[in-house]
């Protein structure tokens, strides 16, 4: 019993203990990577991020370029990616696809190297990170950057498959509520449901029963949204707010307030 415990106790030493899979889906068959695998491409390369999303500094991955992961994605596709702890982000192709600006990379943790733990005590970042090099070229939002990756999937478009997240089809094209629910879809909707419609599981629904524009004045909405602290001190808070006009501009967050008090009066308890 003692030798069999020991082979057992050498065995567990000998596995990596962040290794993982990823699947990836574009709609055209499966294909499953594991930490080795994607550690072995010759398209392999070290990639520097100044700042980086998660972690709030420089970092430095092995990384390899997304796109060259998504055979057979087209401009009109939309894939949704899902972490392990229920945040769910949806990003149009025409943005991982785009090759003169900003760049999407999937950053593999080596499970001899690990990342650190990521700030605030929230876990770790591996073993799959979407991260980008000048991401301001394509105004790529800090929703966009999922980490704790498991799978890449096709979706469709978010009105499409949530329609009670939508405005009602006569709100004009330029109104200030559709450009509302667009900043929504990168930034709240990877975390929130609302009208009890959406995939990710982090946050409350943002409608039903009350929406935060029914009990939060929009100064103080703005505020919470720009640091979830400044309201209400809560250490253990998953919310990391977006302090900074280069994370959310004020007339993004002016649109996303406006979409919130229009839906307050659309609420559906689908």
């Amino acid at each position: 019993m003692r030798v069999r415990s020991l082979c057992l106790f050498v065995l567990m030493l000998a596995l990596p203990l962040h290794a993982a899979d990823l699947i990836i889906d574009t709609g055209h068959g499966t294909r499953t990577w594991t930490t080795a695998q994607l550690l072995a491409r010759p398209d392999l390369q070290n990639v520097t991020i100044p700042i980086d999303v998660a972690f709030g500094r420089t970092m430095h991955y092995r990384a390899v370029p997304l796109r060259a992961l998504l055979a057979g994605l087209q401009p009109g596709d939309h894939l949704q990616f899902v972490a392990s702890d229920g945040f769910s982000a949806d990003i149009p192709a025409t943005i991982l696809l785009n090759q003169q600006g900003a760049e999407a990379w999937l950053a593999i943790e080596d499970p001899k190297q690990p990342w650190p733990s990521l700030p605030n005590n929230k876990g770790d970042a591996g073993p799959f990170y979407v991260v980008w090099t000048r991401p301001a070229a394509a105004a790529i939002g800090t929703e966009q950057w999922p980490y704790q990756l498991v799978r890449i999937q096709p979706t469709q478009d978010v009105a499409t498959r949530f329609p009670a997240t939508a405005p009602a089809t006569s709100v004009p094209a330029n109104s200030e509520i559709r450009h509302g629910y667009a900043v929504f879809q990168r930034t709240c909707f990877a975390c929130h449901t609302l009208n009890g419609q959406g995939d990710a599981h982090m946050g409350p629904d943002l409608n039903i029963p009350h929406n935060p524009t029914e009990y939060l004045s929009d100064t103080l909405l703005r505020a919470f949204i720009r640091n979830p602290q400044s309201l209400r001190r809560w250490p253990e808070g998953k919310m990391s707010g977006f302090p900074t006009q280069q994370s959310l501009s004020d007339a993004d967050l002016n649109a996303v307030i406006a979409y919130l008090h229009y839906m307050a009066q659309r609420k559906s308890a689908h």
